[in-house]
């Protein structure tokens, strides 16, 4: 297996440009939020106020760093993303597989802890993750889970699903409360109608997966929040991972466990 710098590496040098499901066993995966110093402290506020969907697990010291700290040995956010998506006032506008191009001094990067990292400990337990089962992106939704509003920053959560059997369901919950850092519990099980989510075969991010005769989805809040907020607070211009399209980090999963 590959440690997560070769990972990385191979990212950077266009050796791997697509979703980072299933990489890098044993390590952090991270969502991330690139934005103007002048939002930057409104957005860490967010952050801290829905720390569900927006578990902060890194942030840049000073605008225009490339780097954040103790998280990727010789990481350069600008090329270690296998694909980011550019915003301009809130407008997708972009999808590219390097950002030195777009790249200023003014630039703010945060890292998000991501539901990868928990798969990880499901899987140890003897728990199916559909979608590593199926080779695909996770699916996600848009909720109408409200978020807390902080300053330019509001919006509904986006959240991540796994189709479970209801006992199976109930071991996720207790498992993933170990890991707040990486989204924790789920946020909902059962139907999906009760959290705004019209076609459960329909996400709006990633990939559909197969629900079998006797599961119910599993719901987690997810590090795309931060895009549907970012789509609505209209910055001038931000960046974002592209969804399930991580930073693989040095940091231990373990280090993430409250137990």
């Amino acid at each position: 297996m590959q440690s997560p710098k070769e990972i990385r590496l191979a990212i950077r040098n266009g050796a791997h440009n697509t979703n980072t499901s299933g990489l890098a066993g044993g390590f952090v995966q991270a969502n991330l939020a690139i934005l103007p110093a002048d939002w930057a402290a409104e957005f860490l506020l967010f952050c801290q106020l829905n720390p569900k969907p927006c578990p902060l697990v890194g942030v840049a010291a000073n605008p225009g760093d490339i780097a954040i700290e103790g998280l990727a040995a010789g990481m350069d956010i600008r090329t270690d993303v296998p694909k980011y998506r550019i915003f301009e006032e809130g407008q997708l506008v972009n999808e590219v597989e390097d950002i030195r191009d777009y790249w200023r001094d003014d630039l703010v990067t945060f890292a998000l802890g991501c539901s990868f990292s928990f798969e990880e400990a499901l899987l140890a337990d003897g728990l199916e993750i559909r979608n590593v089962t199926e080779g695909v992106n996770v699916p996600m939704f848009r909720t109408n889970l409200a978020c807390k509003p902080a300053g330019r920053f509001s919006g509904n959560m986006v959240v991540s699903m796994r189709p479970m059997k209801p006992a199976d369901a109930i071991r996720a919950i207790q498992i993933c409360s170990r890991f707040p850092s990486v989204h924790g519990a789920p946020v909902h099980f059962g139907d999906p109608a009760a959290i705004g989510i019209d076609d459960i075969h329909t996400p709006d991010f990633g990939d559909a997966v197969s629900i079998r005769e006797g599961e119910v989805p599993v719901f987690w809040a997810c590090g795309v929040t931060p895009q549907v907020v970012l789509e609505q607070a209209r910055p001038p211009f931000c960046i974002t991972h592209s969804p399930g399209h991580m930073l693989v980090t040095d940091l231990p999963n373990s280090k993430l466990s409250v137990f």
